[in-house]
């Protein structure tokens, strides 16, 4: 029993001697790191050039296990990945063969009307060689000019939809006002409605439908494209779909991509010939034949030999 408690003084003498000579050493470390003295700046350098590279070994198991989580997340996301892949690419070939079909179908159905495409739509592809767009005005410069034939009013397109018109024709580069500027308003036709309204940029990715004849009669989600009147673009040219902008206005989702134009293809829009007479379309009818007889002839003479 006496050696009991003599261990247990002398366990505790030695307790309090180690905190405090562990409270000395923390707060020697804690002056040595705040005195603001280039010895003591030397020094601490010293310190940390001596202790820290020991360290790696240390180090080395958690430096292994933050690498391997960061792999295992890396892993993670490459597995989402691929599954979204996976269901974009089930999604595409779904969507391919409806095209397929559908182009089957229009192939079909041009070859039973016998329909007449215009052979003056032609297009000349330029290349964006600079984008003048600002706050104030959204456009940006091709590469093809006069001498390519390039008109004012023509209509430009990228890959899949309307981009603008062009407005400025020099010797080898023209102008193109995009949809979205404030100066562009362009006749459009809401699908499958049939409702016309006028499409006005406004410096927005968006621009706004306005004059729909029945706002109720489309919904968000209808193909917007040009109508035609008005001579100013040939009808049926892809602009995008209809949306409710968050301002709740009805806007258009546009297909073409106008923050990546490199592309683009100027159609060769001829204007159509006004009829200002609906008589004109028909030709002018020639007066029946009269089948003279023998018998109507001979009436004739008979009365002559009469007389």
């Amino acid at each position: 029993m006496a050696r009991k408690d003599q261990s247990e003084d002398f366990v505790s003498p030695v307790r309090r001697l180690l905190v405090g000579v562990i409270v000395l050493l923390l707060l020697a470390t804690f002056l040595i790191w705040r005195i603001d003295n280039p010895r003591v700046e030397r020094f601490r350098m010293m310190v940390i050039d001596t202790v820290v590279p020991s360290f790696d070994w240390a180090m080395a198991p958690v430096t292994g296990v933050v690498n391997l989580l960061s792999d295992f997340q890396s892993y993670q996301r490459l597995a989402q990945q691929n599954r979204d892949l996976r269901r974009e690419l089930q999604d595409m070939k779904s969507w391919r063969e409806a095209a397929i079909q559908l182009d089957q179908e229009n192939a079909r159905l041009r070859d039973l009307i016998n329909v007449q495409l215009d052979p003056q739509l032609t297009r000349i592809t330029g290349v964006v060689v600079a984008d003048s767009g600002s706050p104030f005005r959204q456009s940006v410069l091709l590469n093809v000019g006069s001498n390519d034939g390039i008109l004012d009013g023509w209509p430009a397109m990228d890959g899949i939809g309307l981009v603008g018109r062009i407005s400025g024709v020099g010797e080898d580069t023209s102008r193109v006002i995009l949809v979205t500027d404030t100066s562009s308003n362009i006749p459009v036709t809401i699908q499958p409605s049939g409702q016309r309204a006028i499409l006005a940029g406004d410096n927005t990715i968006n621009p706004v439908l306005q004059f729909i004849e029945d706002p109720d009669l489309v919904k968000p989600g209808d193909r917007v494209v040009t109508s035609g009147d008005g001579g100013v673009f040939p009808a049926d040219l892809l602009v995008g779909q209809l949306a409710r902008g968050t301002d709740g206005r009805l806007r258009t989702r546009l297909s073409a991509d106008l923050e990546r134009l490199e592309f683009l293809r100027v159609l060769r829009s001829q204007p159509t010939a006004r009829i200002e007479d609906a008589g004109t379309l028909l030709a002018p009818t020639t007066p029946p034949m009269v089948l003279i007889g023998p018998e109507d002839s001979d009436t004739p003479s008979e009365a002559s030999n009469d007389g």
